[in-house]
């Protein structure tokens, strides 16, 4: 019966101390996952610098001696600096590319084209601020334009069109005074004919409530569509529908932290 029981004793000993080495284990192999990440970034931003550096021409033989060039420096050779296209007074610098190609550098700008899908008109506005980037929110933080950023734009040009064109106002209050400006785009006197043609078009006038809530505060949700540091514009589209709730989504999130 004792000898039944020590040998339990030792089952359950030897169990214990396995365990004891799996979690040792698992712990070793976690610090060492922690360092090889940060020697992959290490390694990865000494490659990126290098890469800059070191140019086909400039390479070593094992021996030490230096290559000959197998061909001229070349100028797409130069490791440039990004634009990092700011909100400002326009500035564009020309950079000369291969074949004689010009590249438009954007290093500020305030306007750019932008679209409202669903009304099939673009007008030209100015840029307010930046609001959200997917990949980087430094981008944010310093305002700079790039592709697929999410910046807010000023509402008049495309509330000016809207009332012009449906002969309707647009996200205002009640019982607010008009400029003699606006009455004219709005009521104006017009003949049988246009009346109708007016009142046709307003069966389709109806914009989304998440639009008119931002027509409200003067600013329209946009996304940049263009690569300002490489065609020198800052070109979009109005956020609608889906993508805009999502993105409201994300800047509330991002506020809310």
């Amino acid at each position: 019966m004792e000898n039944e029981l020590g040998s339990e004793q030792r089952r359950y000993d030897d169990a214990n101390k396995k365990l004891s080495e799996h979690d040792r284990r698992i712990r070793e192999l976690r610090c060492q996952i922690d360092e090889d990440k940060k020697d992959a970034k290490r390694a990865h931003d000494l490659i990126d610098k290098l890469q800059k550096k070191l140019k086909l021409q400039e390479k070593q033989i094992e021996g030490g001696g230096k290559r000959c060039a197998p061909h001229k420096k070349r100028k797409f050779e130069l490791g440039r600096p990004a634009s990092n296209t700011k909100i400002g007074p326009k500035r564009i610098h020309l950079v000369r590319c291969r074949g004689g190609n010009i590249k438009h550098r954007a290093l500020r700008l305030d306007v750019g084209n932008f679209s409202w899908g669903s009304e099939g008109i673009t007008r030209k506005t100015r840029i307010v601020d930046t609001v959200y980037n997917a990949s980087n929110n430094e981008l944010v933080r310093t305002k700079t334009l790039v592709k697929n950023s999410i910046i807010t734009i000023d509402a008049v040009p495309f509330r000016q069109w809207y009332e012009a064109h449906y002969a309707l106002p647009l996200a205002r209050k009640k019982g607010a005074k008009l400029t003699d400006e606006e009455e004219a785009r709005i009521n104006k006197k017009r003949s049988k004919r246009t009346q109708a043609k007016y009142t046709e078009r307003q069966k389709t006038a109806e914009v989304e409530p998440h639009l008119i809530e931002q027509f409200q505060g003067g600013r329209l949700l946009a996304c940049i569509s263009s690569r300002p540091g490489q065609v020198g514009r800052c070109d979009g589209y109005i956020l609608e529908g889906k993508e805009l709730e999502f993105y409201l989504r994300k800047i509330r999130a991002k506020k809310a932290k």
